[in-house]
């Protein structure tokens, strides 16, 4: 049996954007269904694939009802750091990266971010791969590579 993090009525907040992948109705696959940092409320809890814990999530204030991964959540109270990029978001490195007096990645590099890190000192940070090599660069240090889609605006 799987525990599962989150009880029926909780608050959560989704931490990443969720995109429609084919199950909820009257939308494109792919089309922005709730943008990270969305709060709504559990109603349901269920598994998929025996192995992954869905919650069902009502999100009021967009008059939504969204099936997310546990992982896609934290409980709403918990500090949030809103991030301008999201895991599998390619970017482009506003400057060259060294390790022990060593360019590994130049400035202008394209890579993709692996992990968001939102609890770093100094603010967001992420696990981007350049190549071969995986660094640990601040949010300060990178652009987008992705066009917003229509109807998005960039986070701040």
């Amino acid at each position: 049996m799987m525990i599962h993090q989150f009880e029926y009525g909780d608050s959560v907040r989704v931490i990443r954007n969720v995109r429609n992948d084919g199950t909820y109705p009257g939308m494109e696959i792919g089309e922005l269904l709730m943008r990270r940092g969305s709060v709504g409320t559990v109603i349901e809890i269920g598994t998929f694939l025996q192995d992954q814990i869905i919650y069902t999530v009502h999100f009021l204030d967009a008059g939504r009802i969204v099936g997310c991964r546990e992982e896609e959540l934290i409980g709403a109270d918990e500090p949030w750091q809103p991030s301008r990029f999201e895991s599998r978001e390619k970017v482009r490195a506003l400057r060259s990266f060294a390790i022990g007096g060593e360019v590994v990645a130049e400035a202008g590099s394209n890579g993709e971010v692996l992990k968001v890190m939102r609890d770093m000192p100094g603010g967001v940070h992420y696990h981007v791969i350049f190549g071969d090599r995986v660094l640990c660069v601040p949010e300060a240090s990178l652009i987008s590579l992705n066009p917003l889609p229509c109807g998005e605006e960039a986070q701040p």
